[in-house]
């Protein structure tokens, strides 16, 4: 079945609903599963939620922007990718942050911004010439071996025992089940999240370039980016309500680590790619950088930067309110003339 094959309006509408219905399901269940394989285990809980729900909350992206690569649709791939991590912080987080105010640990920015900030940085060096080859997609997945043991190491240095209790509180309710239902549930999970992703992706490629008239980048940038950032947005909500707001920052941060060196990273090394939007660099990668850094600037403490601060909810409608600005900008430039940028440029 080729992405590029022409399909009717309705089936378009029935494949992007339908894809990102299940895509959100899939991942959940792969995430849970995961999760009570991890605990049936004794795996660390810092391990559950930086790399199985950190990995699985991010698979729709992976998944996305890998099928888009391939298919020879480098906009959708990289608008999936950087439009995600800008929906995660500046929706997600502030959505979070109207329900309830939002403690971040002094470390989250003494450690965590400043990553995030300097790889969205060498994202744009990769980017600037116009080529993305499999090089630069190898560099960027061998910094996320490196930068996530790392991190682990880090955070569980970091990590305060409330999470720890959360993290085995969550398992107790699905005790009972046998391991091997878990198996087949992470792998259920996981074929469901690659059909429904190929379906998204059909749809919206060709909605986009048939229907709407916009750019791959348009669509990656809002319908897939905020379909496949469901998972994250379902775990933020349950974790706001439990009171644990360490884990919801933990999951952004984890979810934008994964997206920006390993989605970039192995969409590039399945499918060098070069002629995309010149807005990736002067709108996207600015904007993924200025809302990482907001997340110190909205939370430090200034009595007191070496302890915890709080993200408030004005600054959570601040956050809301600068995504949809961004979006209208977003929209009116992807529907008028698009600048691309390549190798000669």
């Amino acid at each position: 079945m080729s992405i590029d094959a022409d399909i009717s309006l309705w089936l378009s509408l029935v494949f992007i609903i339908g894809g990102l219905y299940v895509l959100a399901k899939s991942a959940d269940m792969f995430v849970d599963a995961s999760a009570v394989i991890a605990h049936r285990f004794g795996i660390s809980p810092l391990i559950v939620g930086m790399v199985i729900i950190g990995f699985g909350t991010s698979a729709p992206e992976l998944v996305v922007s890998a099928i888009s690569a391939s298919g020879g649709h480098p906009g959708l791939s990289l608008g999936n990718a950087y439009g995600s991590c800008i929906f995660n912080i500046a929706g997600l987080l502030g959505v979070a942050a109207l329900m309830r105010p939002l403690s971040v640990k002094a470390s989250i920015n003494g450690f965590a911004v400043p990553l995030l900030a300097l790889i969205t940085t060498l994202s744009w060096f990769l980017l600037k010439d116009g080529v993305f080859c499999r090089g630069d997609g190898v560099a960027l997945l061998s910094a996320f071996a490196v930068i996530l043991p790392f991190y682990c190491w880090f955070d569980q240095k970091m990590m305060n025992k409330k999470t720890k209790n959360c993290d085995s509180n969550g398992c107790e309710c699905v005790e009972g089940r046998p391991v091997w239902l878990e198996w087949v549930r992470i792998i259920a999970g996981l074929t469901l999240l690659v059909a429904s992703s190929h379906l998204l992706v059909w749809g919206s490629v060709d909605f986009a370039r048939d229907v709407v008239g916009a750019s791959d980048l348009l669509i990656g940038l809002t319908i897939v980016a905020i379909g496949t950032s469901l998972p994250e947005l379902a775990a933020a909500i349950v974790s706001v309500r439990k009171g644990e707001n360490e884990f919801v920052i933990g999951n952004i941060v984890g979810s934008n680590l994964f997206n920006t060196l390993a989605v970039v990273g192995i969409a590039g090394t399945i499918s060098p790619f070069e002629g995309f939007s010149k807005y990736v660099l002067s709108r996207d990668l600015p904007m993924m950088l200025a809302m990482t850094l907001s997340i110190a600037l909205f939370s430090v403490n200034l009595r007191h930067p070496c302890k915890a601060g709080c993200v408030s909810r004005p600054k959570g409608a601040l956050w809301i309110l600068l995504f949809i600005v961004y979006a209208v900008v977003m929209a009116m430039q992807e529907l008028s003339a698009v600048p691309v940028i390549s190798a000669a440029s």
